[in-house]
């Protein structure tokens, strides 16, 4: 903890933390006392000097993110019995599961009470990726930390953090392994393997959050013509292709994903003919594609990263999910996902809603989808619910 470096909330400010919530923003800042370096460890503390939390501070509008309500000293130890309770409960969950499943989130930042970071499972490598200077700085505490808590489970661990880290932070973010190497870039999911590439990948290299929807996916397969937009890895086609598709079509605009999408598509199903690639913008494809599916999957990026682009955002949304409307075959199915964390519920169902009433189709929901149970969301950080979804029957 940096010497006598404290945060002072204004007046009235602190009932949100007496409800546990994690994020100290900088409007509630009445102010700081000394002079904290982005990641250093602060104590933050109500106007009357009553003890808040000990927490990583960064400059932003979140100011600081709370580690623990209590007065604890934040080292090894601290990480190991944090990383202790998150696998703790993936072994809970049955996610571990020999030659079935060897892929899986362990650490999810709020949810799993280590706000900034985020660490996924590839078989026997773990990558781990930092969303605060903070969590920066204690990586190779964490690295130490997560092997005595994993051990032989795994063999190594690599830091992923160029693309996440504040870029004003001026942090010396190269990528690279913290423990060990691998060269086997092959997990499991479900029984299907693909390829993780999690050293040129988005993300940590594949969208875990996705597990259990695609699950879900495979069983509308069969028999269907099967589009799958935004594909990125392919995780949703070759689903599809174990559920019995006539035919799959993937589109990405990003021919590197289109590779690793035929790639792994031909690791679980070597030369089958049903399955083609297009490396294309979406848009420019739905509006040239005839009516030939009858499953279609919008998986888009993020298209809202901050609350400003909101209403962009949902004018992409609304676009989209119309074309979809316009071009699916009668008695089709549409999933359809948004991963925006500043874009709820409500205002995805509502651009779902509304390019549904302009395209004059019948549409009813099936299910309504959510992050995987490996994605926690923290009760007290409700902001951590980011990955919503509906699956659709259009008349």
């Amino acid at each position: 903890m940096t010497e006598n470096c404290k945060i002072i909330l204004k007046p009235g400010k602190e009932d949100s933390f007496r409800r546990f919530h994690p994020w100290v923003f900088s409007g509630a800042i009445q102010r700081i006392q000394g002079e904290p370096a982005e990641g250093d460890i602060i104590t933050v503390e109500d106007w009357q000097g009553n003890f808040i939390g000990i927490a990583h501070y960064q400059i932003g509008s979140i100011a600081a993110r709370i580690l623990s309500f209590t007065p604890v000293e934040i080292d090894t130890d601290f990480y190991r019995q944090r990383l202790l309770a998150a696998y703790r409960m993936r072994q809970s969950l049955g996610l571990e599961n020999g030659n079935r499943n060897n892929t899986y989130r362990l650490v999810h930042g709020e949810g799993d009470n280590l706000p900034g970071l985020i660490i996924d499972i590839y078989g026997k490598t773990a990558v781990m990726q930092a969303h605060s200077p903070g969590m920066h700085f204690a990586r190779h505490s964490l690295a130490e930390a997560l092997k005595q808590v994993m051990g032989d489970a795994i063999e190594s661990i690599y830091y992923k953090s160029e693309t996440t880290l504040p870029y004003k932070a001026d942090l010396d973010h190269e990528n690279g392994y913290l423990l060990g190497k691998s060269s086997d870039d092959t997990a499991i999911e479900n029984g299907l393997k693909f390829h993780v590439d999690w050293l040129h990948g988005q993300k940590t290299g594949f969208f875990i959050d996705q597990r259990e929807n695609r699950a879900l996916l495979e069983r509308y397969s069969h028999g269907r013509a099967v589009l799958n937009m935004f594909c990125y890895t392919g995780g949703f086609s070759f689903y599809a292709m174990r559920g019995g598709a006539r035919l799959v079509h993937s589109v990405d605009s990003s021919a590197k994903a289109i590779d690793l999408t035929c790639r792994n598509v031909e690791l679980n199903f070597p030369g089958d003919t049903r399955h083609k690639a297009f490396a294309e913008d979406a848009f420019k494809y739905l509006d040239t594609m005839g009516d030939d599916y009858d499953l279609i999957i919008l998986d888009p990026p993020a298209f809202a990263k901050h609350r400003r682009v909101l209403n962009n955002a949902l004018q992409g949304y609304r676009k989209l999910n119309a074309k979809a409307f316009e071009k699916i075959r009668p008695g089709g199915i549409l999933f359809t996902f948004s991963c925006s964390q500043v874009v709820s519920k409500e205002n995805f169902r509502l651009a779902v809603f509304t390019a549904a009433q302009q395209s004059g189709r019948n549409v009813r929901i099936l299910h309504q989808l959510v992050q995987p149970a490996d994605h926690p969301i923290n009760i007290y950080h409700p902001e951590g619910e980011y990955l919503k979804g509906l699956v659709l029957y259009v008349e």
